[in-house]
């Protein structure tokens, strides 16, 4: 940084380049971000929705960013593992982490020992979401919702059903089923998607919940008795709601990007811009649509907003179930 005054005195000049500088290292960085490659880290299996849409955005957000994007995993604890290591992270812009609502919002809720809270995790952007749909396999004796309840009624306990990962939307969305139907389920969690569908397909779980994108992936693999949204997805107009079918159940995983939350407020929203103008690419909302994603736009307000008013939704659930320690 110049000065536009002169100084002949020695302190002065000292004082001046203090200044600089200090300037270097908090606004001129940040003002100059990025310089090098954006590390995007996903705290889950490679295949699930969040590569998938990862790998959808990485090489527009290069371009617009103006430098490497490199995709990797970390995943573990449906996303915990990947969390926690986040908030040990410099905060510095140059590694971004794939977040979901409402994951980091139940295991610090729920788990002593989540490693990270809500709090630490400073939210760039959200940029898709995925309701949940259950799903049975093709060969399954279970052709409906009905058949499900009535499965579940008969032999409580006994019907398995598996999803990514503790405390994430296919858990909740589990919770919520039981609690609306009063059924006993048992959930299996799995690290992530890519683990949770072939547990279905080799016969380990009796049915998955899990997100809208497997309708399509899955194809007549599996039948979908039921997707938690208001209304019935043009994507995928033969599958019922489960609220025509007498459950008012609509909810499902909202995804984005995480930082530390000491990453300076001016890189966030580089970060944020670039996000969105990812989410105007036509071929990206093709994509979306596609693959059963919804496109969201909710920049670093918004997406705090949001987590306050999901939080108060699962705190009542897990409240009413005696789930919060």
């Amino acid at each position: 940084m110049k000065s536009r005054r002169i100084f002949t005195s020695v302190v002065g000049m000292a004082a001046l380049a203090l200044t600089a500088t200090g300037c270097g290292a908090g606004g001129g960085a940040a003002a100059e971000f990025p310089q090098k490659r954006i590390d995007y880290v996903l705290p889950f299996d490679a295949g699930g929705e969040s590569d998938i849409t990862a790998r959808l955005q990485q090489e527009k957000l290069g371009e617009i960013l103006g430098q490497t994007v490199n995709v990797s995993y970390k995943p573990g604890g449906g996303g915990a593992l990947g969390w926690s290591e986040l908030t040990r992270t410099a905060p510095d812009g140059y590694t971004v982490m794939g977040s979901n609502l409402p994951h980091i919002i139940l295991q610090p809720m729920l788990r002593g020992d989540a490693g990270y809270t809500t709090e630490d995790l400073k939210q760039v952007y959200i940029f898709q979401s995925t309701p949940n749909v259950l799903l049975v396999p093709a060969d399954s004796d279970i052709q409906t919702l009905d058949d499900f309840i009535a499965e579940a009624e008969e032999n409580p306990g006994a019907i398995s059903v598996g999803g990514s990962g503790d405390f994430t939307a296919n858990h909740i969305g589990t919770l919520m089923l039981s609690d609306m139907a009063g059924i006993d389920l048992t959930y299996t969690p799995f690290s992530g998607t890519g683990t949770a569908v072939p547990a279905l397909l080799g016969g380990h779980v009796d049915a998955l919940m899990s997100y809208t994108p497997q309708i399509s992936q899955l194809g007549d693999q599996v039948r979908a008795i039921a997707v938690a949204t208001e209304e019935r997805m043009p994507s995928f107009p033969d599958v019922p709601t489960f609220a025509e079918q007498g459950y008012e159940l609509a909810d499902g995983a909202y995804r984005g990007v995480s930082v530390p939350k000491e990453t300076p407020d001016e890189i966030v929203q580089t970060l944020a811009d670039a996000f969105q103008e990812v989410n105007e690419d036509p071929e990206l909302i093709k994509a979306f649509e596609e693959q059963g994603f919804v496109l969201e736009n909710y920049g670093p307000d918004e997406a705090a907003t949001l987590t306050e008013e999901r939080t108060a939704v699962y705190e009542d659930l897990l409240t009413r179930l005696g789930m919060v320690p």
